[in-house]
């Protein structure tokens, strides 16, 4: 059946879901436009909310972007409308990441609408997880999610995780010395000590999660030295459970294809009743990256190293409004 021209309204409830994403430091990197005359959206990065020391390549831009176009394709999906997507279609304007058609009709064999009431539902948890073992066909359902996007999921054995494990505090340390790194995440986290409004990005005092007791879980502490009133410590678990995710090569169309396979591999595990969080600070340091991945696995890059299990799903963080990201024309 035809589908019905879209609206304004109906634009911007797919760009609210698409802008759920998770991204670097909750910078939120994207921009909408909506071409009324094709009933397509333009997804463009905004360049006043990159890591130009943390992410100089651009690399976690493009994988927030990328997890912001899947959202987008299972809203359309849970709307009826099959998304059309051709990434980054215009090499002499690298800002434009995606074009996505909307008007046709979803197609019987799209899959995606099952996934979207998972996206209100996805948080980042800072937050302990127990011991309990996922079951292998949870996990072997999420390396599946992950190759419909056009990427590897991969769970380390225990030896790898320790090295994983290892590389992040290395990273942890470099942080400490590097105060230009330490000014960029200081501007995307609020500790509830500053004055002032608060702001629609960026990570909040209450989604930091505690301190760890002894450090055995890869979770960013945002905080760093910093005072946050109320804020306790708790311990993690001793053994967590990460996978990582690769692609084979390393260009921002790879890069954009990551974002969306780990949107879908979130997505998935929400459903599926895990909690998750991301940890990409090895993998910001060029040296430390390469040695994240196991040498005898067919994953070339590792793009993101995701940790999984039961436990709270964590706070909403906030989101900018709609009509700061989108623009219909």
């Amino acid at each position: 059946m035809p589908t019905r021209p879209l609206d304004s309204t109906s634009v911007t409830h797919l760009v609210e879901d698409a802008t759920a994403a998770p991204s670097m430091h909750n910078a939120q990197p994207w921009k909408f436009r909506f071409l009324r005359d094709t009933a397509s959206l333009e997804m463009r990065a905004d360049p006043e909310r990159t890591m130009p020391k943390a992410d100089p390549t651009t690399r976690a831009l493009h994988i927030g972007c990328g997890a912001a176009l899947f959202n987008l394709r299972v809203a359309a999906a849970h709307a009826g409308r099959e998304a059309d997507v051709r990434l980054l279609p215009d090499p002499a304007d690298p800002l434009l990441l995606a074009e996505v058609g909307l008007a046709g009709p979803v197609g019987p064999d799209d899959d995606l609408a099952v996934l979207h009431p998972a996206i209100s539902r996805r948080r980042t948890s800072r937050f302990p997880f127990t011991d309990e073992e996922i079951p292998s066909d949870i996990v072997d359902g999420l390396c599946g999610a992950a190759l419909l996007e056009g990427a590897r999921l991969f769970f380390p054995d225990t030896w790898h995780v320790q090295s994983v494990l290892d590389l992040v505090h290395d990273a942890e340390g470099r942080e400490a010395l590097a105060p230009e790194i330490q000014q960029e995440i200081a501007h995307w986290t609020r500790t509830g000590t500053e004055e002032g409004p608060s702001r629609p990005e960026g990570i909040p005092a209450h989604a930091l999660g505690p301190r760890q007791h002894d450090v055995t879980a890869p979770v960013r502490d945002f905080a760093g030295r910093r005072a946050v009133p109320g804020r306790g410590s708790a311990t993690f678990e001793k053994t967590p459970r990460l996978a990582l995710l690769g692609t084979t090569e390393d260009r921002p169309e790879d890069w954009l294809r990551a974002g969306q396979a780990m949107e879908r591999v979130l997505l998935q595990a929400t459903s599926d009743g895990l909690a998750t969080s991301l940890t990409s600070h090895a993998l910001e340091w060029p040296e430390l990256r390469w040695a994240v991945r196991d040498p005898a696995s067919s994953m070339g890059h590792v793009q993101m190293v995701i940790r999984l299990g039961y436990g709270p799903a964590g706070p909403a963080t906030p989101r900018r409004p709609v009509p700061e990201v989108l623009d219909i024309a």
